[in-house]
């Protein structure tokens, strides 16, 4: 299934975000966490890779365990960093040989040690870039972008952000999948801004749990979102105690999920972070229909 037809129709979508483990106990520990989250029907898997492409090439292959094991159509992350226009191809043809229809195609965070992003030679600067570039060669490609409801950390408003997201919805994207936030108020203000700027692509909220504090702050703090004082306040009143972070995340990410259907998201991306005990929880709770 493309991005474009999981939410043709007014479908509501669902998809599940994971990464490509460091050792063997981590592939293992992920191949159960999908065979936990099979039953859900996920319409796609997306997987990441690390800064700088680091892990490319076994985000493509934990894409082809997903959809030939698992049974799930996959959609592999793509970034411009540290790649020719020619290497961005070449990976491009690797992954479509693999099976491969949709790509998340992203700017791409720095590798270690730098702090800004900086253009390959012969490379790519812009998202917006790379989404023309899929699309003029794999013109059937399924395309996700990013999308920041409270504002990418390096755009210097958020007009300015807005109208790079057009760029790339102008482009051929399919779909927006937004980073984490915790305040719906800030993604029904992106739904409205986008809306006025003519983006009518589905801008599917990205939800992550939070199941220990400390580590959601950092992802939180490197993206730029925030955590509303009270969550915060009530997280922190039990640091030490990572079960009752555990269920005061869920508990909130649930109250948060049926809030964002009660008002009309096209449909759910979840960040597992290679667990499934939070996703289960939350997708038990909303009682989602599938198929």
């Amino acid at each position: 299934m493309r991005i474009s037809e999981c939410y043709a129709g007014g479908r509501f979508g669902l998809s599940i975000e994971i990464f490509p483990p460091k050792t063997a106990d981590g592939d293992a520990a992920l191949r159960q966490t999908l065979t936990d989250l099979a039953p859900y029907q996920p319409d796609f898997i997306s997987c990441t890779y690390g800064a700088g492409g680091s892990t490319s090439k076994r985000t493509v292959e934990w894409c082809q365990e997903i959809q030939q094991t698992h049974g799930r159509t996959a959609t592999a992350h793509f970034t411009c960093v540290g790649s020719s226009r020619d290497q961005l191809l070449e990976w491009l043809e690797f992954a479509h040989a693999a099976g491969i229809n949709n790509i998340m195609a992203l700017r791409g965070d720095p590798p270690a040690g730098q702090t800004d992003f900086q253009q390959a030679e012969g490379g790519l600067k812009y998202a917006n870039e790379l989404v023309a570039l899929i699309r003029s060669h794999f013109p059937t490609m399924g395309i996700g972008v990013g999308g920041y409801p409270e504002r990418h950390p390096q755009a210097p408003s958020m007009e300015v952000d807005l109208q790079n997201l057009k760029r790339k919805i102008d482009a051929g994207a399919d779909g927006v999948f937004t980073q984490l936030f915790y305040d719906n108020t800030a993604y029904y203000r992106f739904r409205e801004s986008c809306c006025r700027l003519g983006i009518n692509v589905p801008l599917v909220p990205g939800i992550m749990p939070i199941t220990e504090f400390s580590r959601i702050q950092r992802i939180a703090q490197l993206s730029g979102a925030s955590i509303p004082a009270g969550l915060a306040s009530r997280l922190e009143a039990v640091k030490d105690d990572k079960p009752a972070q555990f269920a005061i995340g869920v508990e909130f990410a649930i109250a948060q999920c049926r809030e964002l259907i009660d008002h009309g998201v096209p449909g759910l991306h979840l960040y597992a972070l290679n667990k499934s005990q939070a996703c289960k929880q939350i997708l038990d709770a909303l009682g989602i229909e599938r198929g």
